[in-house]
């Protein structure tokens, strides 16, 4: 037991150091404008994921946007209803799970990484996300390899509004 204690007395001021250095790590700010502009620059692409936790397509959706260079949180619960509410996302266009980006854009359902990073890099004027509602069969977590289906994207308005983003007529890359 004393040399077990003793390499614990030794390793300690090192441990404190990784501790204090990541304490301060996470503690640096970002002052500039994160509502427009690349999404790299201002919080890079960091997104939370609000699913149930026995949602296989989301977790899918999850791989395809860590695939496309996304770091992805997840928050299982079996209210995301809430979540949803509280991004004022119209039930007509609510899909089974709601990425939220730096707690600014929302990333409702089945939304592709490359419209995810199109929409950062260019916010529409007053809009607050995009949505795929629904589960699509070509939806990115939701095409399994054949019978693509194409499907709509929409750009969620911050009145509670939406509008046509773009149609998708082909699989996104992984």
């Amino acid at each position: 037991m004393p040399k077990l204690f003793s390499l614990f007395e030794a390793v300690k001021p090192t441990l404190w150091c990784v501790f204090l250095f990541s304490l301060l790590s996470g503690c640096a700010s970002n002052t500039g404008d994160t509502r427009s502009g690349d999404a790299a620059a201002f919080g890079g692409n960091q997104i939370t994921v609000y699913k149930s936790p026995f949602c296989l397509c989301c977790n899918d959706w999850i791989e395809h946007l860590e695939g496309n260079a996304f770091a992805v949180t997840s928050e299982n619960g079996l209210d995301t209803a809430s979540v949803k509410q509280q991004w004022k996302i119209p039930p007509s266009m609510q899909g089974c799970h709601t990425g939220v980006w730096n707690n600014q854009y929302v990333f409702e359902g089945h939304v592709p990484a490359r419209l995810i990073r199109q929409f950062l890099a260019n916010p529409p004027k007053g809009s607050i996300g995009l949505a795929v509602p629904g589960m699509p069969q070509g939806s990115p977590g939701m095409f399994r390899g054949k019978n693509f289906e194409p499907y709509v994207v929409y750009a969620i308005q911050s009145n509670g509004e939406y509008r046509f983003y773009e149609k998708v007529t082909a699989p996104e890359a992984s």
